[in-house]
């Protein structure tokens, strides 16, 4: 890594039709169908019609604290594009150049293996010992069967922020990406300990269309806020 972006603002996606299915629970509810816009492919799921204005709304704000970036990143999957896209709606309506978002597959949401899909009901018929792995392994380090536990996720966090630091350097970047994956980045940025991360994970994913600010000072980048909804 050569340096730091002087300005590094995270962003998670707007609401999408997975959100609403699952409410905030780690599985679909029982009787999800299996036609169910949740039981898409991840990097498939869309924003809501909510989802596509939050994210309009967040643009606007974004646009009058910030300005213009210098780069702006998407971990690609559907959610995260429609939502820069909403961004890049309120600058071009005010006349304001947006950067076309560099898709890094590094940003994308952590993987949920086989489990991905199913309700409470199917994973614990597939995989009966899966709540006692969790419990032993803690949140941190479990892995979901197929899938990636917290830590992977900060071995990808990792090497995106080295990218940001040889391409970035002294830049301002807009990053559009997912609560798992920005719970991986400030561990990295704001130096967590092991317990640190497991009680971020038990208090949740960050607010759809939630803002993690960073600027650079004292030789590394500092949180100015988090979890900011407009």
């Amino acid at each position: 890594m050569t340096g730091w972006p002087r300005l590094l603002v995270l962003v998670r996606h707007a609401e999408s039709a997975r959100n609403v299915v699952k409410g905030g629970e780690a599985f679909l509810p029982d009787g999800t169908p299996p036609s169910a816009q949740a039981r898409l492919a991840d990097h498939l799921v869309p924003l809501t019609a909510a989802g596509h204005e939050h994210a309009r709304r967040t643009g606007e704000a974004i646009r009058d604290r910030f300005g213009a970036f210098d780069a702006v990143c998407s971990s690609g999957y559907a959610r995260a594009d429609q939502t820069a896209a909403g961004i890049a709606a309120a600058y071009l309506a005010a006349g304001l150049d947006f950067p076309a978002p560099v898709i890094s597959p590094l940003l994308r949401e952590r993987d949920a293996g086989y489990c991905y899909g199913m309700t409470r009901a199917e994973a614990v018929a597939a995989f009966p010992w899966l709540d006692e792995h969790w419990r032993q392994a803690g949140g941190f380090f479990g892995k979901p069967p197929g899938g990636e536990s917290m830590a992977d996720v900060v071995g990808r966090a990792q090497a995106f922020l080295g990218v940001l630091g040889g391409e970035q350097a002294g830049r301002t970047v807009l990053a559009v990406t997912h609560g798992g994956t920005i719970r991986a980045l400030r561990f990295l940025l704001e130096r967590w300990d092991y317990a640190t991360a497991e009680q971020a994970i038990r208090d949740g994913a960050p607010a759809n269309c939630g803002l993690a600010v960073y600027r650079y000072g004292d030789g590394a980048m500092r949180l100015e806020e988090f979890n900011r909804v407009y």
